[in-house]
Protein backbone atom coordinates (compact mmCIF):
# COMPACT_ATOMS: atom_id res chain seq x y z
CA UNK A 1 0.00 0.00 0.00
CA UNK A 2 1.19 3.76 -1.24
CA UNK A 3 0.78 5.38 2.49
CA UNK A 4 1.31 8.66 0.71
CA UNK A 5 -0.35 8.29 -2.55
CA UNK A 6 -0.49 11.94 -4.87
CA UNK A 7 0.30 13.83 -1.88
CA UNK A 8 3.12 16.35 -2.46
CA UNK A 9 5.80 16.92 0.10
CA UNK A 10 8.75 19.44 0.53
CA UNK A 11 11.95 18.27 2.44
CA UNK A 12 14.54 20.32 2.94
CA UNK A 13 18.22 19.67 3.12
CA UNK A 14 16.56 16.36 1.37
CA UNK A 15 20.40 15.91 -0.37
CA UNK A 16 21.69 13.45 1.85
CA UNK A 17 21.23 11.98 5.36
CA UNK A 18 18.00 11.42 6.45
CA UNK A 19 16.60 13.86 3.97
CA UNK A 20 17.47 12.07 1.03
CA UNK A 21 16.23 8.75 2.63
CA UNK A 22 13.20 10.28 3.68
CA UNK A 23 12.43 12.05 0.07
CA UNK A 24 13.38 8.28 -1.68
CA UNK A 25 11.11 6.39 0.74
CA UNK A 26 8.24 9.34 0.53
CA UNK A 27 8.40 8.68 -3.43
CA UNK A 28 8.36 4.85 -3.17
CA UNK A 29 5.13 5.61 -1.26
CA UNK A 30 3.45 7.60 -4.10
CA UNK A 31 4.41 11.10 -2.87
CA UNK A 32 5.03 13.75 -5.51
CA UNK A 33 9.07 14.60 -4.12
CA UNK A 34 10.24 18.15 -4.01
CA UNK A 35 13.67 18.56 -2.05
CA UNK A 36 15.82 21.51 -1.69
CA UNK A 37 19.62 22.05 -1.15
CA UNK A 38 22.17 24.69 -1.50
CA UNK A 39 24.99 22.70 -3.53
CA UNK A 40 23.72 21.99 -7.29
CA UNK A 41 25.56 18.65 -7.78
CA UNK A 42 24.33 17.36 -4.56
CA UNK A 43 20.94 18.25 -5.82
CA UNK A 44 21.22 16.78 -8.77
CA UNK A 45 22.36 13.68 -7.66
CA UNK A 46 19.72 13.91 -4.72
CA UNK A 47 17.12 14.73 -7.43
CA UNK A 48 18.38 11.44 -9.45
CA UNK A 49 18.33 8.68 -6.41
CA UNK A 50 15.23 9.70 -5.91
CA UNK A 51 13.62 9.40 -9.49
CA UNK A 52 9.99 9.27 -9.77
CA UNK A 53 9.82 12.82 -11.32
CA UNK A 54 11.23 14.54 -7.97
CA UNK A 55 12.11 18.14 -8.57
CA UNK A 56 15.29 19.82 -6.97
CA UNK A 57 14.78 23.41 -5.77
CA UNK A 58 18.51 25.37 -5.13
CA UNK A 59 18.65 27.60 -2.26
CA UNK A 60 19.62 28.07 1.13
CA UNK A 61 17.05 28.18 3.78
CA UNK A 62 18.59 30.68 5.83
CA UNK A 63 17.96 33.42 3.25
CA UNK A 64 13.75 34.31 3.61
CA UNK A 65 13.31 35.24 -0.17
CA UNK A 66 14.42 31.52 -1.07
CA UNK A 67 11.25 29.91 0.98
CA UNK A 68 9.13 32.43 -1.09
CA UNK A 69 10.34 31.33 -4.04
CA UNK A 70 9.63 27.57 -3.30
CA UNK A 71 6.14 28.42 -2.23
CA UNK A 72 5.42 30.14 -5.41
CA UNK A 73 6.66 27.47 -7.55
CA UNK A 74 5.30 24.76 -5.58
CA UNK A 75 1.91 26.08 -6.07
CA UNK A 76 2.34 26.83 -9.72
CA UNK A 77 3.32 23.32 -10.37
CA UNK A 78 1.05 21.82 -7.79
CA UNK A 79 -1.38 23.52 -6.25
CA UNK A 80 -0.55 22.99 -2.46
CA UNK A 81 0.94 21.09 -0.37
CA UNK A 82 0.31 18.00 1.89
CA UNK A 83 3.70 17.61 3.65
CA UNK A 84 6.36 19.71 4.72
CA UNK A 85 9.24 18.40 6.29
CA UNK A 86 11.78 21.45 7.27
CA UNK A 87 15.10 18.87 7.68
CA UNK A 88 18.03 21.02 6.68
CA UNK A 89 20.55 21.46 9.48
CA UNK A 90 24.17 22.18 10.30
CA UNK A 91 25.93 21.30 13.41
CA UNK A 92 29.32 22.72 14.51
CA UNK A 93 31.06 21.14 17.65
CA UNK A 94 32.62 23.65 20.03
CA UNK A 95 32.80 24.58 23.72
CA UNK A 96 31.07 27.58 24.34
CA UNK A 97 34.31 29.42 25.47
CA UNK A 98 35.21 29.38 21.69
CA UNK A 99 31.97 29.51 19.27
CA UNK A 100 32.09 32.65 17.18
CA UNK A 101 29.65 34.82 16.27
CA UNK A 102 29.79 33.62 12.71
CA UNK A 103 29.39 29.59 13.61
CA UNK A 104 26.25 30.92 16.34
CA UNK A 105 24.54 32.66 13.31
CA UNK A 106 25.34 30.05 10.74
CA UNK A 107 24.02 27.25 13.03
CA UNK A 108 20.81 29.41 14.02
CA UNK A 109 20.23 31.14 10.41
CA UNK A 110 19.97 27.54 9.18
CA UNK A 111 18.52 25.54 12.55
CA UNK A 112 15.92 28.10 13.49
CA UNK A 113 15.58 30.81 11.01
CA UNK A 114 14.85 28.36 8.40
CA UNK A 115 12.67 26.59 9.98
CA UNK A 116 10.75 29.61 11.30
CA UNK A 117 10.42 30.59 7.82
CA UNK A 118 10.17 28.39 5.58
CA UNK A 119 6.69 27.06 7.79
CA UNK A 120 5.92 30.70 7.41
CA UNK A 121 5.99 31.06 3.81
CA UNK A 122 4.45 27.12 2.90
CA UNK A 123 1.38 27.80 5.48
CA UNK A 124 -0.61 29.70 2.30
CA UNK A 125 -0.33 26.81 0.46
CA UNK A 126 -0.50 23.96 2.83
CA UNK A 127 -3.26 22.27 2.34
CA UNK A 128 -6.48 20.95 5.32
CA UNK A 129 -5.06 18.27 7.25
CA UNK A 130 -1.31 18.80 5.84
CA UNK A 131 1.02 17.40 8.22
CA UNK A 132 4.51 19.60 9.55
CA UNK A 133 7.30 17.86 10.87
CA UNK A 134 10.29 19.21 11.80
CA UNK A 135 13.68 17.79 12.52
CA UNK A 136 15.23 18.40 15.78
CA UNK A 137 17.87 16.31 17.82
CA UNK A 138 18.21 14.22 20.89
CA UNK A 139 20.82 17.65 22.05
CA UNK A 140 17.39 19.85 22.51
CA UNK A 141 17.17 18.09 25.89
CA UNK A 142 20.15 15.92 26.54
CA UNK A 143 23.50 17.85 27.24
CA UNK A 144 26.38 16.70 24.56
CA UNK A 145 29.60 18.24 24.58
CA UNK A 146 30.25 20.76 22.66
CA UNK A 147 26.55 21.51 20.91
CA UNK A 148 25.44 23.85 23.46
CA UNK A 149 24.72 26.36 20.44
CA UNK A 150 23.39 23.35 18.12
CA UNK A 151 21.18 22.52 21.16
CA UNK A 152 19.46 26.14 21.99
CA UNK A 153 19.05 26.10 18.06
CA UNK A 154 16.83 23.21 17.94
CA UNK A 155 14.87 23.62 21.55
CA UNK A 156 13.68 26.70 19.48
CA UNK A 157 12.04 24.88 16.67
CA UNK A 158 10.36 22.47 19.16
CA UNK A 159 8.75 25.47 21.14
CA UNK A 160 7.64 26.88 17.43
CA UNK A 161 6.44 23.30 16.63
CA UNK A 162 4.21 23.52 19.77
CA UNK A 163 2.61 26.71 18.97
CA UNK A 164 1.92 25.78 15.03
CA UNK A 165 0.30 23.03 16.51
CA UNK A 166 -2.73 25.23 18.03
CA UNK A 167 -1.84 28.14 15.21
CA UNK A 168 -2.74 25.42 12.56
CA UNK A 169 -5.42 23.92 14.26
CA UNK A 170 -8.27 25.44 12.45
CA UNK A 171 -7.52 23.73 9.11
CA UNK A 172 -6.37 20.64 11.07
CA UNK A 173 -2.76 20.77 10.04
CA UNK A 174 -0.57 18.56 12.08
CA UNK A 175 3.23 19.64 13.47
CA UNK A 176 5.28 16.86 15.06
CA UNK A 177 9.04 16.83 16.29
CA UNK A 178 10.97 14.13 15.21
CA UNK A 179 14.60 13.86 17.09
CA UNK A 180 17.48 11.48 15.85
CA UNK A 181 19.84 10.47 18.20
CA UNK A 182 23.39 9.76 16.24
CA UNK A 183 22.54 8.45 13.26
CA UNK A 184 25.56 6.90 10.85
CA UNK A 185 25.12 9.74 8.22
CA UNK A 186 27.93 11.98 6.61
CA UNK A 187 27.51 13.91 9.34
CA UNK A 188 30.33 12.51 11.14
CA UNK A 189 32.71 13.43 8.82
CA UNK A 190 31.65 16.84 8.42
CA UNK A 191 32.38 16.35 12.61
CA UNK A 192 36.07 16.42 11.35
CA UNK A 193 36.47 12.33 12.04
CA UNK A 194 38.90 10.67 9.98
CA UNK A 195 38.64 7.47 8.90
CA UNK A 196 41.43 6.11 11.34
CA UNK A 197 39.20 7.87 14.11
CA UNK A 198 36.04 6.52 12.90
CA UNK A 199 36.19 2.95 14.87
CA UNK A 200 36.83 4.62 18.06
CA UNK A 201 34.47 7.25 17.64
CA UNK A 202 31.72 4.52 16.89
CA UNK A 203 32.86 2.85 20.41
CA UNK A 204 32.49 5.47 22.30
CA UNK A 205 28.87 6.25 20.83
CA UNK A 206 27.71 3.08 20.42
CA UNK A 207 28.85 2.26 24.64
CA UNK A 208 26.37 5.29 25.71
CA UNK A 209 23.25 4.32 23.47
CA UNK A 210 21.19 1.34 24.95
CA UNK A 211 20.71 -0.14 21.38
CA UNK A 212 24.50 -0.78 20.85
CA UNK A 213 24.36 0.90 17.65
CA UNK A 214 24.16 4.39 15.79
CA UNK A 215 21.00 4.56 13.83
CA UNK A 216 20.48 4.35 10.37
CA UNK A 217 18.63 7.10 8.22
CA UNK A 218 15.90 4.98 6.32
CA UNK A 219 15.05 4.25 10.35
CA UNK A 220 14.80 8.09 10.69
CA UNK A 221 12.94 7.71 7.24
CA UNK A 222 10.20 5.60 8.50
CA UNK A 223 9.62 7.59 11.21
CA UNK A 224 8.45 10.52 9.00
CA UNK A 225 6.21 8.70 6.82
CA UNK A 226 4.64 7.46 9.92
CA UNK A 227 4.63 11.07 10.71
CA UNK A 228 3.35 12.28 7.25
CA UNK A 229 1.09 9.35 6.46
CA UNK A 230 -2.75 9.10 7.64
CA UNK A 231 -1.62 6.59 10.21
CA UNK A 232 -0.61 9.36 12.60
CA UNK A 233 -3.76 11.68 11.97
CA UNK A 234 -4.04 11.60 16.13
CA UNK A 235 -0.89 12.55 16.21
CA UNK A 236 -0.14 16.18 16.94
CA UNK A 237 2.20 18.99 18.98
CA UNK A 238 4.37 15.42 19.85
CA UNK A 239 8.06 14.58 19.95
CA UNK A 240 9.76 11.53 18.36
CA UNK A 241 12.53 10.71 20.10
CA UNK A 242 14.29 8.04 17.43
CA UNK A 243 17.36 6.99 19.04
CA UNK A 244 17.98 3.23 20.32
CA UNK A 245 17.18 5.13 23.92
CA UNK A 246 20.40 7.30 24.42
CA UNK A 247 18.13 9.57 26.26
CA UNK A 248 17.50 7.32 28.93
CA UNK A 249 21.03 6.54 29.40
Amino acid sequence: MKRLDQKVALITGGNSGIGLATARLFARHGAKVIVTARRKEALDEAVRLIGHDALGIQGDVADVAHHAAVADEVRRRYGGLDVYMANAGVLTVAHSAQVTPDEYDAQFGVNTRGVFFGVQAVSSILREGASIIVTSSLASSKVLEGHAVYAGSKAAIEAFARSWALEFRQRRVRVNVLSPGPVDTTIIEKLGVSEAERPAFLRSMTERIPAGRLGEADELAHAALYLASDESRYVNGAELLVDGGMSLA
